[in-house]
């Protein structure tokens, strides 16, 4: 998603797993999603505004005369005037390309910048500038204090005066004096005279800067995120992986069909197209996924969780079709390598990431296992693992569990239960893996002298 832009890896890393919480939410943003597929070149234009933006802010340096009102004023001027530009910029990509988008989020987006940045806006703000750079002077008025001490500085629009007026004036415009060049420290009372003055105004046109840059901020943190969808789908594109956009449901529901997923990090790393697979898992609460060793188990549970994932965050997902209920949490149980360093043994460290899920899990999350508890023996480490997924169904918490504990497997299987299906890794005569998952009841072998022929056979062909 990032292709390399650490602020897109940082954005992608903030919002995709923050996953929405209703499907209203999920399809709104699926929507927004789908113009951005449709209408991408226009999309890449109108976040490059604000990169432009930041660019010509570095460029100029601005900001870097922060201590004067006069160098506040002079340094937010400029930036405004620079940002005036991109907004007008903005306009013009939205008068000429908001026909081609339909979703809720840029059909508001666009009727605002209509609204907001119409023609009068510009030519108000740009009168504004034009009588910041004070081309006839500084007006101030002030008011004498205690021991005749100037105070209440105040900025003036100066009043304008007809020149005929002025002309057959009779009397002086103003009464006026003249500083001689030499003299320092005139200037420099003048100078703090004029910057007591513009201390206010210069507040004022700083933060109108600041509220312009703050908006070009938050459109590029908004845009950011579509943008790396946009760096995912093309990837996808060129390896000829599908992609579609799911259909989600209510989390009370339990609904989860799917046809072609695939493991899109697979794919990305391989860079080339992967084995889908095909299931209907709706009205079930445990996927139970057993068979032959490296024969796409593993693979199908990352699947599944990448692809709720992404559901979740508005995204498509690497199927050609994917239907599921939303979950309040998606938590994850794989086994891990051995750690020299650990203290206790490995089925102690295994029970401890459990807890730590316990402690946060709600009903409606789903938990993947991926061989979990199999640093016991099969008696032992089936038990805990039917005792586990035994109380987390009771919490109506679905289960997806990667085995190799056929004592586990099959007591589920006996029980006949219609909440639950049973995948089997598929194995072709002579051992061959087809990468596919199909139901099918528990076995008690998950050929390991298939892996024992492959290593240490002498057959070039294996």
């Amino acid at each position: 998603m990032a292709a390399g832009d650490k602020y897109l890896l940082d954005t992608a890393y903030q919002i995709v797993p923050s996953s929405l919480d209703t499907p209203e939410n999920i399809r709104f943003r699926q929507a927004i999603l789908q113009d951005c597929l449709n209408n991408p070149d226009v999309v890449r234009e109108i976040y490059q505004i604000p990169l432009d933006a930041i660019a010509s802010k570095r460029s100029h340096g601005m900001g870097i005369f922060s201590h004067y009102p006069s160098g506040i004023l002079s340094s937010s001027r400029e930036m405004m005037q620079m940002l005036v530009g991109l907004l007008i910029r903005l306009r013009k990509l939205t008068d000429k390309h908001a026909a081609k988008f339909k979703s809720g989020g840029f059909l508001r987006f666009f009727a605002m910048i209509q609204a907001e940045l119409d023609d009068a806006y510009f030519d108000r703000v740009e009168e504004h500038l034009r009588e910041l750079k004070f081309p006839k002077g500084v007006l101030l008025s002030a008011a004498l204090g205690n021991g005749n001490e100037g105070i209440g500085y105040c900025l003036r629009k100066p009043e304008r005066r007809k020149w005929i007026k002025e002309i057959f004036s009779l009397k002086a415009a103003a009464y006026s004096f003249t500083l001689h060049p030499r003299d320092n420290s005139g200037a420099q009372v003048l100078s703090n005279l004029k910057n007591q003055g513009l201390n206010q105004v210069a507040n004022a046109v700083a933060q109108s800067t600041d509220h312009v840059n703050a908006f070009f901020n938050m459109l590029r943190f908004e845009l950011a995120f579509y943008i790396g969808c946009l760096n995912l789908y093309t990837q996808l594109s060129q390896l000829g992986a599908p992609v579609c956009f799911p259909q989600p449901s209510e989390n009370h529901r339990r609904r989860l069909s799917y046809r072609g997923l695939y493991d899109v990090c697979l794919a990305l790393t391989k860079k080339q197209q992967v084995v889908g697979n095909d299931a209907n898992a709706d009205e079930k609460d445990l996927m139970i996924i057993t068979g032959a060793n490296q024969g796409g188990k593993s693979t199908l549970l990352r699947s599944i969780g990448q692809a709720q994932l992404m559901m979740q965050c508005g995204m498509f997902v690497p199927a050609e079709s994917f239907a599921a209920n939303t979950l309040s949490g998606i938590f994850t149980h794989f086994k891990r390598k051995e750690d020299a360093n650990m203290k206790s043994g490995k089925l102690d460290e295994e029970l401890g990431r459990m807890s730590a899920i316990v402690d946060q899990i709600k009903p409606h999350a789903a938990v993947l296992f991926n061989e979990s508890f199999a640093a016991t023996n099969e008696r032992e480490g089936s038990e805990i693992s039917r005792q586990i997924t035994r109380a987390l169904l009771d919490r109506q918490i679905k289960v997806f569990f990667v085995t190799h504990q056929y004592e586990f497997a099959h007591s589920y299987f006996e029980q006949g239960l219609d909440n639950a299906i049973f995948l089997r890794a598929e194995r072709k005569p002579g051992g061959k893996r087809t990468y596919k998952l199909i139901e099918g009841e528990p076995l008690q072998t998950s050929y390991g002298k298939d892996l024992y022929n492959m290593v240490f056979s002498e057959d070039p062909e294996r």
